[in-house]
């Protein structure tokens, strides 16, 4: 077996092991399909308790509660308290989703900006235009709110049901454009579906939001004080007749996202060991916030609220609003009226040919040079999946229309959410009748991604297991006396012996000493080995004894492996590796990882959990592009 400076190493066998270890978008993924699920229940329960017992469903939800210091308060209905006020919370979500796209996803890349936004616009602009087509020379022509937004939550969980095998990266698109849909839909609330403005009040909500963006500024990492601003806000928009769900979306903007930075997480293993000789109250207190404030607010905050707000206050939106009395006349009525027909067809039809015509546009007008991260079919799955517009959608109704008018409204939220998901299934299953090559270029389109490996593979110089002309390359950055790493290793030799001469998998050095001891040490052996033509044996052998790396047990390794003892304890002692494993650890530096493993395919860093399960369809994903890049290279 010989190393990369010769060529690269073939890889054989297999283990059923695998893992799951959760990370942010495995987690935000999975909370989204569940949030849909008990969505959909919601709706339901609410439809049923109401055609049961329609008197009991609206006292409940026409309750008054009110709150009062002094002589001042809030006083509003149940269902109000639900509407703005739990919903600021779903909001603050999504200006924390969209300023995680601004500083870690796709939109860190600023040109990248104009199709989503366009698509988006598109998304909006035709479904209006369809409701007042519907309903001109109307009163209801007012309430075209309500047939624009997408539900980011419902869509993305729909889709991951109906359309499980459409690539990865689509969920990214259609996320990145329903943040775009949401914040527009968000000015139109604030705008154009809020009455009575009195500007002394504004003028205080608006204070205290610069209030945050002061105390951010600052850098003050005190929650408390956040959440005091915010709580003023809040009652000042109320106050002012601006729906104060916009406290949510600003507060959420001005939680920026960031990778954990080395120096940060190196001070808090330095206050551990502080905790460590010195356990007292204080230095507890200091560990805790050294730990809390390594993570970026933003990911602090969605752990904290993004679960709360798709179990719990969306579904509770749900059944609060979802409510219809049911009969056969009632729906005769509903499903012959320009409200309920401008809602659903805006929805279903408009959705889909504004989001596509839109995306087609941006990228004619810029020859190519901007296209979607996704083929055309995807383009257009996404689009039907974007007609799902429960949430925001039932929310801008209650604000357009009363009566009559708003049980037809929401007929045509719920009927259009049923008809995108089945026109997004429909789009799958035609796609899938095509012939493979067509079919992969309709579902995954152009192969350009964003790379954010600093420092691209080097065949003569990395250590790399597998082909070095597979279309798919993974790097790990990882750490001989890591844990995770040595759990990660057995899902590697799977992938490498699932996809064969698909796949190479290099390995980069990023010893984390401050947390492991013996991990230069055995980095320094590997390379040591690497001398002999070793490393992949010494690589397999040092992940198996992760609790052994003392020098005279990785001089017992060398021995084991046949290698030149001697050789192999003056390598060691001369520190010839070092050199080389501070290149990889300044490489990763250049790409922002500060933790093991942490993983590049293609060059694009891996956000997921690192399970087999996942790394596969990613690494399927990369293949597919893969594949297609080179179909076109050859025509």
């Amino acid at each position: 077996m010989t190393d990369s400076t010769a060529a690269a190493v073939p890889f054989t066998g297999r283990t059923a092991w695998a893992r799951n270890l959760e990370e942010p978008l495995r987690s935000f993924l999975r909370t989204e399909t569940g949030g849909a699920a008990i969505l959909l229940a919601a709706a339901l329960a609410a439809l049923i308790w109401v055609n049961v017992d329609a008197s009991s469903y609206h006292s409940v939800w026409n309750t008054v509660l009110s709150v009062q210091i002094g002589g001042a308060g809030v006083s509003q209905d149940l269902r109000q308290w639900v509407n703005n006020g739990l919903m600021t919370f779903f909001f603050l979500v999504i200006g924390l989703e969209a300023r995680r796209e601004f500083d870690l996803g796709e939109l860190r890349d600023r040109r990248r900006l104009a199709l989503p936004a366009a698509a988006a616009i598109g998304g909006m602009l035709v479904p209006i235009l369809i409701f007042l087509a519907f309903n001109a020379g109307r009163s209801s022509a007012g309430g075209w709110g309500a047939a624009m937004s997408t539900d980011t939550a419902f869509a993305l969980g729909m889709l991951a049901l109906v359309g499980r095998r459409f690539p990865q990266s689509l969920r990214a698109f259609i996320l990145t454009v329903a943040v775009v849909d949401d914040l527009v839909a968000f000015v139109v609330i604030a705008t154009v579906y809020s009455h009575t403005l009195r500007i002394p009040a504004l003028l205080a909500g608006i204070a205290a939001l610069a209030g945050v963006f002061v105390a951010r500024w600052r850098r003050v990492r005190n929650g408390p004080v956040y959440f005091a601003l915010g709580l003023i806000a809040w009652v000042a928009f109320l106050k002012s007749g601006v729906d104060p769900v916009v406290v949510g979306v600003v507060i959420g903007l001005a939680s920026i996202a960031y990778p954990a930075a080395r120096a940060d997480l190196e001070r808090a293993t330095d206050l551990f060991r502080l905790f460590r000789e010195q356990p007292t109250s204080e230095m507890a207190y200091t560990l805790r916030e050294g730990v809390r404030t390594a993570i970026s607010p933003n990911e602090r905050l969605q752990q904290l609220y993004h679960p709360m707000s798709s179990y719990v206050i969306v579904p509770l939106f749900a059944l609060a609003n979802a409510g219809i009395p049911i009969s056969a006349s009632f729906l005769s009525r509903a499903y012959s009226s320009p409200v309920t027909l401008g809602i659903m067809v805006g929805y279903v039809v408009g959705k889909p040919i504004g989001i596509t015509s839109f995306t087609w546009l941006v990228t004619r007008l810029s020859r190519g040079r901007v296209r979607p991260p996704v083929g055309w079919a995807s383009v257009l799955g996404g689009g039907t999946i974007a007609g799902i517009g429960f949430t925001v959608s039932l929310l801008i109704a209650t604000l357009a229309f009363s009566g009559v008018e708003l049980q037809e409204a929401k007929v045509g939220v719920l009927s259009a959410a049923l008809l995108a998901s089945l026109a997004t299934s429909l789009v799958f299953r035609l796609t899938l009748v095509l012939p493979r090559r067509v079919r992969l270029r309709a579902l995954v389109g152009s192969p350009e991604t964003i790379v954010d490996l600093a420092v691209p593979v080097d065949p003569e110089r990395d250590r790399i297991r597998g082909p070095l002309d597979a279309p798919v390359t993974l790097v790990e950055y990882g750490d001989f006396q890591c844990p995770y790493c040595g759990r990660a290793e057995p899902i590697v030799r799977e992938l490498l012996a699932d996809f064969g001469d698909d796949l190479r998998y290099v390995w980069r050095h990023l010893p984390l000493s401050d947390v492991h001891p013996y991990a230069q040490l055995a980095a320094e052996a590997s390379e040591a080995a690497a001398d002999q033509s070793h490393f992949w044996e010494m690589y397999d052998t040092l992940l198996t004894h992760q609790d052994a790396l003392r020098a005279r047990d990785l001089v017992g390794y060398a021995e084991q492996l046949g290698l030149d003892v001697d050789r192999f304890r003056e390598h060691l002692l001369k520190r010839k590796g070092a050199s080389r494993i501070a290149e990889d650890v300044e490489s990763a530096d250049l790409s922002n990882v500060s933790g093991t493993p942490t993983f590049f395919i293609n060059g694009s860093r891996h956000y997921g959990a690192y399970d087999v399960a996942t790394l596969s369809s990613e690494v399927r994903a990369a293949r597919a592009r893969a594949a297609v890049g080179s179909g076109a290279q050859d025509r």
